[in-house]
């Protein structure tokens, strides 16, 4: 087979031609597992390799490591075949990869400003172990110049290796909001950049392979600030959403309803969701990037003030349709359906139904029985324990299983009158009164409203 520096489109025709060649995955989040469904499925060999090892140990049973189940049954039947492996050692993952994919996103400190240093060591450990001759595809989320500074400089300081000469360096921004489902990248447009020439060929010419919608860039920074708009611009339309969302509240009416009426390509930036993390880190990354610049975005800002205080309104919606039910905030268990990660929604309206003197109940669908996360005392293990005598329960994740939730059987394990306070607009108003809930939503108003 041909050294991937000298790839061409023919090299690639052919299932039987991609098998000789090890893609690995570095990252195993939502957009690591859509890489490696997308290049087993493509004829690959595919490694897979995190940090965190109840992931992997999730990743090899395929069971509760995605957000979505036809992502999950795929990768099961990738594994059978022999044609996705997982790997809890770096260094051989990357060693091992003709095709290295790093598909890690940067971080934020408690103060929304850029922390890279968990990034950078990422960076390190592939750097030790880069092959000569392999093509590195940065899928992640960072910084403006990060890739060109950060990212090629440790490469090239830890392997030895020189950027465009020993190994091809390229940049495919992959980022999706969780307001829609991506259950595969076949009809999906990528967008990819690169450091050199070469790099851009044979990172288009790999891509292709996945999907025939690939967009070259003709410069690294513009793939960077072309995902960091789109993210803004969502942040943007969630933060309407949510003005208007408080509108109709106050004028009884359901907004989305209304938002159905609405003729757009992409409605489900429209909606007036707290489950946004992506988009808020990459609005976060986009104000400071401008701010090395001394540029101040006006508009960027406002969108994260106005979201960041949907949590504060998604608490008082929270107390306020308890309130109508003779409870009280301070004294009533709440049952959260979302997740464990610190840097999300869930934590933030966690710690501050806490502070407000109410019991948490966390359930998160990703874990297994058998996994306990440290510092999180709260943690349930099941649907059923987590709602066991709650006064309410809080619905924070949009995993696919909740939408068709049995409530009736909840139900019966909680307190009355029971509430169910869903704040991602994932739950039919209707169906959960029906059962004899006490439903409320953001958009949709407090207590038991048509």
């Amino acid at each position: 087979m041909p050294p991937v520096l000298k790839l061409q489109a023919q090299d690639l025709d052919s299932e039987e031609k991609r098998a000789e060649y090890t893609v690995s995955i570095i990252g195993c989040g939502q957009n690591g597992l859509l890489y490696a469904d997308a290049f087993a499925a493509a004829g690959f060999k595919v490694i897979c390799n995190d940090d965190n090892p109840s992931l992997l140990k999730r990743l090899t049973k395929a069971k509760n490591c995605c957000v979505d189940p036809e992502i999950e049954a795929r990768l099961k039947k990738h594994i059978i075949r022999g044609n996705l492996v997982i790997s809890s050692v770096r260094k051989s993952a990357v060693s091992q990869g003709d095709i290295v994919v790093l598909a890690i996103n940067v971080k934020l400190d408690t103060k929304n400003r850029v922390d890279s240093s968990e990034l950078k060591a990422a960076y390190k450990q592939v750097g030790m172990s880069l092959k000569q001759g392999s093509l590195l595809i940065y899928g992640g989320i960072n910084s403006f110049g990060a890739v060109e500074t950060m990212l090629r400089e440790t490469l090239e300081n830890t392997s030895g290796l020189k950027c465009g000469k020993d190994f091809l360096l390229a940049y495919n921004p992959l980022q999706f909001s969780k307001s829609y489902t991506v259950k595969s990248l076949k009809n999906v447009e990528l967008i990819v950049a690169a450091t050199d020439l070469q790099s851009l060929n044979v990172a288009t010419d790999v891509l292709k392979t996945l999907t025939p919608k690939v967009k070259q860039a003709s410069h690294v920074k513009f793939a960077e600030l072309a995902v960091l708009f789109k993210m803004a611009q969502h942040d943007a339309c969630t933060a309407l959403a949510k003005e208007l969302a408080v509108f109709c509240e106050s004028a009884g009416m359901d907004y989305f309803k209304v938002q159905k009426l609405i003729s757009d390509d992409d409605n489900s930036s429209f909606c007036p969701t707290v489950d946004e993390e992506e988009n808020r880190k990459g609005t976060y990354l986009l104000i400071e990037s401008a701010e090395n610049f001394n540029v101040k975005l006006r508009l960027p800002a406002l969108s994260r003030q106005i979201n960041e205080e949907v949590i504060k309104y998604a608490i008082n919606l929270t107390q306020e349709t308890l309130r109508g039910c003779d409870k009280s905030l301070r004294r009533a268990k709440v049952a959260v359906i979302g997740s464990t990660n610190q840097d999300t929604a869930t934590a933030r309206y966690i710690n501050a139904v806490i502070a407000k003197g109410a019991k948490v109940a966390l359930y998160d669908p990703l874990l297994t029985k058998s996994e306990n996360i440290e510092g999180q005392p709260f943690l349930k293990k099941s649907l059923n324990e987590t709602v066991e005598s709650a006064d309410c329960i809080v619905i924070l994740t949009g995993q696919e299983q909740f939408e068709q939730l049995n409530l009736r059987k909840i139900k019966t394990s909680m307190k009355r009158p029971a509430v169910l306070v869903d704040l991602i607009g994932i739950m039919k108003p209707e169906n959960v009164r029906i059962e004899g809930f006490i439903y409320c939503g953001i958009g949709r108003g407090i207590g038991d409203k048509s």
